[in-house]
């Protein structure tokens, strides 16, 4: 399986590798060396990462378009600084910022006993610096571009142009492609143990923490800023805007966020576009949204960065308001079973991609939409562990057996995934034995913020003295231990496996890790389950 490698960069987009499953997921491409190649990585941190790909009826996934996400996670001192960031319309400015930031927050400028207040407005600077730095590293790129677009004849088409221009029109496109597109951001600072976020577009921090009672508590520190936020909404109004005609126009371009950082078209240009002209000022801003600091003491648990890719395909897999719980729960169920945090990451992305696509390609099935084009977006998880134990560490390291703080008492079992045809598919899917529970899993959210679970689930109890368990598929029901989604879609029909001479049926499913777990658990790690 294909992960990121540990480097002392930010994790650029580039060529791509492609993993187990056959997605892509973005890697290193050998770029020029950069001043942050000498900051030290945070190593209680991991990424993963997948690239955009389109759904074919064959189950490939070619990719739309290169990689355009980049993360970074670096430490300087008693510092620790990570952030996600989603680019669009090419990688320039996700690059760009992911270089930059660090120079704005890890050269000094901040010290462990700074206030509260002098680390906001430190954060708040910082992305203020770091787009106008943008903007005045293309002024010439711009400058040019309008000087050739004024020897264009006026009236003329995009086909006449091409054919009659067709060096101007040329170089034209590659200095679009220089000063184009934008990126949002979701950016995490740890200083003397008390957490800072800011943010500005639909990127998502959570804070996940064990309880006293052996629950996970998932809060999301951040809110959404898009369309449907409130808030954002009334922002415009006071501005002068008519939301509506914002809306039937899409006049916030090629995204619906209402912050990010670049797009010059938006940014510079917003008078000339219709329905934005009307604002008393910039409408769509880099200003971001600033929480903290959250203290980190005596915590255990992990910070989640999460970008748009990967949270919007969890609510497309499982519906609305459900991904932050089910994130949470897929990455406590891997840190299980891995010892790597990037591996946990990489692992997480890849499953929920992998979910994303089966989920899609069988509803345009089902609704008769076979040439519909599906498609996911890139997909980005960035961890920072926060004393939880991983690979089971948890176990073999104190005299406690419970495996709670996975969101359930579970042990993962490996079957195969059936058709609405009743025969084994391609790929096998993980199940969970779920066990006698206690401990809630609690979803929390901003203050600010309008985009959380809209309910407050907890896990039920499984009752009952003995060691009974269920098997259940990971559906977003509430005793869900790894949010694996809806398996089966639709009727199920029995498959009767034929005994063989001496009256037994060929097992299929797969109990290996589960032994794994149950022989740590119970103090036999090399014994046989009995």
């Amino acid at each position: 399986m294909s992960v990121l490698s540990s480097t002392a960069t930010a994790v650029h987009a580039g060529k791509m590798a492609t993993p187990r499953g056959g997605k892509a997921a973005c890697v290193q491409q050998a770029p020029e060396r950069n001043w942050t190649d000498d900051l030290p990585v945070c190593q209680l941190s991991g990424v993963g990462m997948v690239a955009n790909a389109l759904y074919e009826p064959d189950g490939s996934c070619p990719e739309e378009r290169p990689c355009e996400d980049c993360a970074l996670r670096f430490r300087s001192e008693e510092r620790y600084l990570y952030g996600v960031f989603n680019g669009f319309g090419g990688n320039r400015v996700s690059n760009f910022v992911s270089q930059r930031l660090p120079a704005e927050l890890l050269l000094g400028q901040l010290a462990p006993g700074d206030k509260d207040s002098k680390v906001k407005t430190a954060l708040l600077q910082a992305f203020d610096v770091v787009e106008r730095s943008f903007f005045e590293s293309i002024d010439d790129a711009l400058a040019e571009k309008a000087d050739l677009q004024s020897r264009l004849p006026e009236g003329s088409g995009q086909y006449t142009f091409g054919t009659q221009y067709p060096q101007l029109v040329e170089r034209l496109q590659a200095l679009e492609r220089e000063v184009g597109g934008g990126t949002t951001a979701v950016v995490a600072l740890v200083l003397n143990n008390r957490l800072f976020v800011a943010n500005v577009g639909t990127n998502r921090a959570l804070l996940c923490r064990m309880t006293s009672g052996d629950g996970l508590d998932i809060v999301q520190l951040n809110s959404d800023h898009h369309m449907q936020n409130e808030a954002e909404l009334q922002r415009l109004v006071q501005l002068g805007l008519d939301i509506e005609k914002v809306k039937e126009e899409g006049a916030l371009g090629q995204i619906d966020c209402t912050r990010r950082i670049g797009d010059y078209k938006i940014k510079l240009g917003y008078k000339d576009i219709a329905a934005l002209n009307g604002a008393k000022s910039e409408p769509v801003i880099a200003v971001p949204e600033v929480s903290g600091g959250t203290s980190l003491e005596g915590t255990i648990g992990f910070l989640l960065l999460a970008s748009d890719g990967l949270w919007s395909a969890l609510e497309t897999i499982h519906g609305p308001g459900t991904a932050n719980r089910e994130l949470a729960i897929l990455v406590a169920r891997e840190f299980l079973l891995r010892s790597s945090v990037t591996a946990v990451a990489q692992v997480v992305v890849e499953r929920v991609v992998q979910l994303h696509q089966e989920t899609r390609l069988e509803r345009a099935k089902n609704d008769g939409e076979t040439h519909a084009i599906e498609q996911h977006d890139d997909a980005t998880l960035l961890i920072r562990n926060l004393g939880f134990p991983p690979g089971g560490q948890a176990l073999t390291n104190s005299n406690s057996t419970d495996l709670s703080f996975a969101g359930a008492h579970t042990y993962p079992v490996s079957v195969p995934y059936s058709t609405g045809q009743g025969h084994p598919g391609k790929t096998s899917v993980m199940l969970s034995l779920v066990m006698p529970y206690s401990g809630p899993i609690v979803n929390g959210s901003h203050s600010t913020g309008s985009t959380s679970d809209d309910v407050t689930p907890s896990n039920p109890v499984l009752s009952g003295p003995s060691p009974h368990t269920t098997l259940q598929s990971h559906t977003h029901s509430s005793s869900s231990s790894s949010g694996e989604g809806h398996l089966f879609r639709g009727p199920r029909q029995s498959s009767h496996v034929p005994p063989d001479e001496d009256g037994h049926v060929e097992p299929y499913v797969d109990f290996s890790e589960f032994y794994q777990l149950w022989n740590l658990e119970h103090g036999n790690p090399a014994g046989e389950l009995t």
